[in-house]
């Protein structure tokens, strides 16, 4: 159980830590990644300055001065007249896009990646409008620059979760330590105390039973007493040996296993409830397959069914229909105890497996019920690598499915595991 709740918590822990890690790395990509942009969109600026001066009119045509090298390496210059027309180039990564004055930034992908700045161009003396000069610059530096901050924030990352599970692991057990050991203790108390009340409880028991049965000398009015003594014992004596159930089965260990049969516990539980069905005219059936068979203890796999088939029986309403179901399902064994009676509100349908809860608002019978007798058979399926689900709708009935590991047995009656 703790072992469970300790996957849980370091789980949780790596999700939340993997969420800010991950929250961190983009919000540190996407400034890096605008800084990266800015600086490129600055020098094409200032590249786009300074191919301007290489541009004029000089006797009304436009004239280009390509001889001075203006662009630096991984840049191109190009200039255009006033109808975008080409006019000359410059540069090893000039943009084979064609010009379009609507949009001042340009990208290419192909054939190699690049961004241009295209600039309206003006005569420095008379102020005329002869042209437009396009500066661009190859964006492979800046792709790698950012490939290697992505390498290095992904890297950091995952070393950032390998190092915090390790420590996670290491929290966890110290911090799970003292629940543990005070949930042992607690176990301890519960199954010492529950032992020492058998005898006390059985000396009550009989006391009142003696009473009861040799009533010549006592009045009524103490007969009544001593049959709630007795109906109070009988009380107590079936919580103390829950409480013993539970505390047997948080011990349980597989050495102590064995192979069961299946088909037969279920077929005996059958014929021994069929009786108290039909007293309360329920139609008690059975659909079980032959052969199934699990490894386990046979006591409390008794226990678990013989507390599931009892709650169909007593939700039960008379005129009603009880089912067991048990067939196999690939490497598992599905059992079925489903009925037709009162239901269970759908509020109340996780809480259906916890300790001494009990849906007296959805299950409206009265009764000296604890609340124990699904957490016990609940407790008994995962300690044999199981679980029960219940599926229930208030007034119709309800399904407790019971899934279970299954053995097959071959016919040299050796055993192996689906």
């Amino acid at each position: 159980m703790f072992q469970k709740i300790r996957y849980q918590l370091l789980l949780s822990n790596l999700i939340v830590l993997t969420i800010i890690l991950t929250a961190f790395a983009i919000t540190v990509r996407i400034t890096f990644a605008y800084s990266l942009n800015q600086q490129l969109i600055d020098r094409l600026n200032t590249l786009a300055r300074a191919a301007a001066t290489g541009i004029d009119i000089e006797d009304g045509e436009v004239e280009t001065d390509d001889e001075e090298i203006i662009a630096g390496q991984n840049q191109a210059v190009q200039w255009f007249d006033v109808e975008g027309e080409f006019l000359a180039q410059q540069g090893e990564y000039p943009l084979s896009l064609p010009l379009d004055i609507s949009q001042s930034l340009q990208k290419q992908n192909s054939p190699y990646p690049a961004q241009g700045l295209t600039t309206p161009v003006n005569d420095d003396e008379s102020g005329e409008f002869v042209g437009y000069v396009r500066v661009s610059e190859s964006l492979t530096e800046v792709q790698s620059i950012t490939r290697r901050l992505d390498l290095g924030l992904g890297g950091g990352v995952f070393v950032s979760l390998v190092l915090s599970g390790f420590g996670g692991i290491w929290l966890t057990r110290q911090a799970m330590q003292p629940i543990e050991e005070n949930f042992q203790r607690l176990q301890q108390f519960t199954s010492d105390a529950s032992h020492e009340l058998r005898s006390p409880l059985m000396a009550i028991k009989t006391n009142a039973a003696v009473a009861l049965k040799y009533s010549e000398g006592i009045r009524s009015k103490d007969s009544e007493k001593f049959q709630m003594i007795g109906s109070a014992a009988n009380q107590m004596t079936r919580l103390t040996e829950r409480l013993l159930i539970l505390a047997r089965t948080d011990k349980l260990t597989q050495p102590d296993w064995e192979i069961v049969n299946l088909t037969s516990l279920l077929s005996k539980l059958w014929q021994f409830y069929n009786p108290h069905a039909l007293r309360k005219k329920i139609d008690f059936k059975d659909k079980i397959a032959g052969n199934l068979y699990l490894r386990g203890d046979k006591v409390l796999l008794t226990q678990l069914f013989t507390n599931l088939i009892k709650n169909a029986i007593y939700y039960t309403p008379l005129g009603g229909v009880v089912e067991i179901i048990a067939k196999p399902l690939g490497s598992n064994l599905i059992i079925k105890v489903q009925d037709n009676g009162i239901g269970i509100a759908p509020e109340y349908l996780e809480k259906v497996f916890e300790r001494f809860w009990r849906a007296e608002k959805s299950r409206s019978y009265k009764a000296k019920k604890f609340g124990l007798g699904l957490a016990i058979a609940q407790t008994i399926a995962q300690k044999h690598g199981g679980l029960i689900t219940v599926d229930s709708q208030l007034g119709k009935g309800s399904c407790f499915t019971t899934r279970l590991p299954r053995v097959e047995k071959l016919k040299n009656k050796k055993l192996y595991y689906r």
